[in-house]
């Protein structure tokens, strides 16, 4: 199958997922059994340990929710490179993604610590039958470190699916609440401060995969610019309720 046609098929069958249809792919449980056996093994012992033992679950950024959608977002780019990646090579990145911001300070500063901090919980729930991929999980982690301290061509194809789905929350429905207000509270700073930083690192994104361009094309990244910068001149201009839709449109 050509890269193309594989594209398509992706695609569609992206589009046919459905929470209606019984598809259980979007299903965190299923993910973690590895209902599709899409990767060697289960993942339900690191699972048990985020849910149980992190420290960051509560955040108000690097938090649970943004964990389990990097996650999820992994695994959904796992299933695109089925034929590229090995079962082993797709566990280790699920592994990755599952710590990436484990036991994450949330508060802002050098990301060195945290990712020192993901790799000591790594080390103390790894399990016997990853030992010998530890190191290779590691690196993944070293690239998730923001801003970037290692090349792209330092790391495989996984650790740019990694750092692509990283990028991803701005693009979920709930990004209002989960960017602008959580990293505002995480920095110390105001939801309108950081709202008004989006529109530059909005445009500064460079999705490295395949799959991420084809999941957050150019167009919907000015879609998301336009939409923060909406967001920002309805918040920041002088209005009455009596004025027309004309006199508002931005």
């Amino acid at each position: 199958m050509d890269r193309r046609t594989k594209a398509v098929c992706w695609e569609n069958s992206m589009n046919q997922t459905t929470v209606s249809s019984g598809d259980p792919r979007g299903s965190l449980p299923q993910i973690i059994v590895n209902w599709e056996g899409l990767y060697e093994g289960n993942l339900v012992k690191y699972f048990q340990a985020l849910f149980y033992t992190a420290e960051n679950l509560n955040l108000p950024y690097h938090n649970f929710r943004h964990c389990t959608h990097v996650f999820y977002l992994c695994y959904e780019a796992s299933r695109f490179y089925k034929d590229e990646l090995s079962k082993r090579r797709i566990r280790n990145l699920l592994i990755a993604a599952k710590f990436h911001d484990f036991n994450h300070t949330g508060v802002a500063g050098d990301d060195a610590l945290n990712i020192e901090r993901s790799v000591a919980a790594l080390r103390q729930h790894l399990d016997e039958c990853d030992r010998d991929s530890l190191e290779d999980i590691v690196l993944l982690l070293q690239g998730s470190q923001y801003p970037y301290i290692l090349g792209d061509d330092k790391l495989p194809l996984e650790g740019l699916i990694l750092r692509d789905a990283d990028l991803m929350q701005a693009f979920s429905t709930a990004w209002i609440q989960q960017v602008v207000f959580g990293l505002a509270a995480e920095w110390g700073k105001t939801p309108i401060e950081v709202l008004a930083l989006q529109q530059k690192f909005l445009g500064n994104i460079v999705f490295k995969t395949e799959w991420g361009r084809l999941l957050v094309p150019k167009a919907a990244i000015a879609l998301k610019i336009n939409e923060a910068q909406a967001l920002l001149d309805i918040l920041t201009m002088p209005t009455s309720p009596l004025e027309t839709r004309e006199a508002l449109e931005v």
